[in-house]
């Protein structure tokens, strides 16, 4: 899955959501999925909360094949900025 495909995905998600905050996806190497104002992107740029993973795990999250919760709990992907805002996510997600 390409990084446009898991932002698609995403979009899908977040359509009608209500979710207001700004959440970046970033996995290195692979690119960003940056989630802003319910617009949903691949440019990268300032975000409330940063979610470092894979692009494998953010693929399997999106796909309903990894727990958020599980991710974080086993070291899959990590959080900086505002953890309330990745609480938030989780629901979306």
């Amino acid at each position: 899955m390409t990084m446009d495909e898991i932002a698609g995905k995403i979009r899908e998600r977040f359509s009608g959501s209500g979710f207001d905050s700004s959440v970046k996806f970033d996995c290195g190497a692979d690119g960003v999925v940056l989630i802003q104002d319910s617009t949903v992107s691949t440019s990268d740029g300032p975000a409330d909360c940063v979610i470092s993973v894979s692009k494998d795990d953010l693929a399997a999250m999106i796909a309903g094949e990894l727990d958020p919760t599980s991710a974080f709990m086993q070291g899959k992907l990590k959080v900086d900025g505002d953890m309330m805002v990745a609480m938030q996510l989780s629901q979306v997600i």
